[in-house]
């Protein structure tokens, strides 16, 4: 956050300048800070209008952006077996999507703080840059190492996509239309996650595995590009503020982020993931990760001028619980995405080509909830509670019925629709989520919540590829063993590694080989999707203590008394909004 004559966290970043600026008392001291800190700044306001034509742009290159950020995390799960054979990791498998997702969680908590020193259009950007250099060294890989720092320097550059979305939606569309844009963001994540496995799978025989990532870089670039000139730029501080210009240099500017606390969350969140990805977890890594976690806390709490989260945002009830419960949910919902391919690799002798085309039920469902939900329901700023229980509740039903119709034998097409309605509840479900938390956090703070949104549904992915992939290998690993042990076959070590890493190896085994694997695969399936089921019941649980109640808004905002052009938070500070020549009709 800047100083005192720059942008704060509740100065939105596209947005007209503020006619008035007053403040009130308020119950959470905390907060009341860092509202009356951020009132003292000038907002950059737009600079020209924005036409229905550059409205269509600026939602058409976010949308493919956000479809290029999900796609490199399900084409994994179709081209793992040659990556795997060519950089001989069989075993180290779960690190190639999980690597990826660390990344882009681990950078996008302090995307807030960029965006108000930077911009959103000059972040996204630079990001994109940084994410193409990923894509090269990825293509390019010969070892292990290597190809995971490609992974690594991609995921870091993609971080930017979803918070940046998000807060467009927020500042250039309507309360009205808001759900209704926050469905089209999740149906770029659908649409990226079911292609991004059907193309990689189809490409991969034809090109190779390393022009599927080489290939993207023109259009990352390009997109990125147009999306830089769409996004209204902000306006010129020296014209629209009676007060000295804003002379703060870039090093000043780099010196205001919270270098300790980036380090301090990145650690505790590889620590984490590296323990629950390995074959047996490892319980010093995760001490070291709660250390990490709590000196990340002090840090934001004691010593950093300015936090990456404030604590009145960490100290919120409904942010912190939702997040939980969103991560709880979402980490369910990627072991069904990430294993879907796998199951009719194994147990129904689909080809790599056509693997992913399983994901396209589940995924249109996804998107079509998403939208629905928006456009139907979620019309104005209110609380969701009972909507996100109902979702929750909906969806641990779905996650149990996945597992009892992960068999060789069950009906394919009850398979599908059991998928579709999977995906349509976590689409809805994520939409009510984000609405809700909106509704139970300050308005001042949103350009923090959001972005911290984001990171808990990426880290819902780092946990669903590592959780769910470390609890599907080692119940793989054991059910293989017992399988040949129970049949008195000996010598079969090398076998099990091979199939942990290269699942189509189970199409061209015979005999007992092949019984033993498919059985194993079915076992494993079955025990990762009953886990799921049961962590959306708590989880569920975990979303029915944000409660319903929101802070406390005046009177005055209630009558519609806040001065034209501006909207009046939960604390009584006058903020400014777009004006209506702003917003994407």
């Amino acid at each position: 956050m800047a100083g005192k004559t720059g942008t704060t966290e509740r100065t939105p970043l596209i947005s007209t300048p503020s006619s008035s600026d007053a403040a009130t008392a308020t119950s959470d001291e905390e907060a009341r800070e860092l509202l009356r800190r951020s009132s003292t700044s000038t907002s950059p306001g737009v600079a020209e209008k924005l036409s229905a034509v550059r409205g269509s742009l600026v939602c058409i290159s976010v949308w493919v952006l956000i479809f290029i950020l999900t796609s490199n995390v399900s084409l994994i799960t179709t081209i793992q077996s040659p990556i795997a054979i060519d950089l001989d990791a069989s075993t180290e498998v779960t690190w190639f999507t999980s690597i990826y997702l660390i990344a882009v969680t681990s950078i996008t908590p302090i995307a807030g703080r960029i965006m108000a020193i930077f911009t959103p259009r000059v972040y996204l950007l630079a990001s994109i840059v940084v994410q193409a250099c990923g894509l090269l060294i990825t293509s390019q890989a010969r070892s292990l190492a290597v190809f995971l720092v490609g992974r690594a320097v991609a995921g870091v550059g993609s971080a930017s996509i979803t918070p940046v979305a998000f807060i467009l939606v927020t500042e250039l569309t309507s309360v009205r239309r808001r759900g209704l844009f926050f469905g089209c963001i999740n149906t770029g994540y659908t649409v990226g996650v079911a292609c991004g496995a059907i193309v990689a799978g189809a490409l991969e025989p034809l090109v190779g595995w390393r022009a599927v990532f080489w290939l993207q870089i023109p259009f990352s670039l390009s997109v990125a590009t147009l999306a830089f000139f769409a996004i209204p730029r902000p306006r010129d501080r020296t014209k629209t503020s009676p007060g000295p210009a804003d002379q703060t240099s870039l090093a000043q500017k780099l010196s205001q982020i919270d270098y300790l606390g980036i380090i301090t969350l990145i650690a505790a969140v590889v620590l984490l993931l590296y323990s629950l990805s390995s074959p047996e977890i490892k319980v010093t890594p995760i001490i070291l990760s709660v250390t990490s976690l709590i000196l990340f806390v002090l840090v934001e709490a004691k010593w950093a001028q300015e936090p990456i989260v404030p604590t009145a945002v960490l100290r919120s009830r409904g942010n912190l619980l939702s997040g939980i419960a969103t991560v709880g949910v979402m980490m369910a919902r990627w072991g069904v995405l990430f294993y879907t391919p796998t199951y009719v690799l194994t147990l129904r002798g689909w080809s790599q080509a056509s693997a992913g085309l399983t994901l396209i039920p589940t995924n249109l469902g996804f998107g079509i909830g998403g939208l629905l939900a928006g456009w139907l329901h979620i019309r104005r700023s209110m609380s969701f509670y009972i909507s996100c229980l109902v979702a929750f509740g909906l969806f641990s039903l779905s996650m149990f019925t996945v597992s009892w119709i992960s068999t060789p034998d069950s009906n394919i097409y009850v398979d599908l629709v059991v998928l579709f309605f999977n995906g349509f509840i976590a689409g809805a479900l994520l939409n009510y989520s984000l609405a809700h938390v909106l509704h139970l956090t300050h308005p001042a703070t949103h350009i923090i919540v959001i972005p911290l949104n984001a990171m808990f549904r990426s880290l819902s992915g780092s946990f669903g590829s590592s959780i769910s992939g470390g609890l599907f290998l080692r119940t793989l690993q054991q059910s293989l063993q017992d399988g040949f042990d129970a049949r008195g076959i000996t010598g079969k070590a090398r076998l099990i590694r091979q199939l942990l890493g290269t699942p189509i190896l189970v199409q061209r085994l015979q005999g007992v080989d092949r019984e033993v694997a498919m059985l194993g695969y079915e076992t494993a399936f079955k025990k990762m999707y009953l886990a799921g089921g049961f962590l959306a019941v708590a989880v569920l649980l975990v979303q029915a203590g944000t409660g319903w109640t929101a802070p406390d808004i005046l009177k005055e905002e209630e009558g519609g008394s806040a001065s034209a052009g501006s909207v009046r938070d939960h604390d009584g500070v006058v903020s400014p909004t777009l004006s209506r020549e702003t917003e994407i009709s």
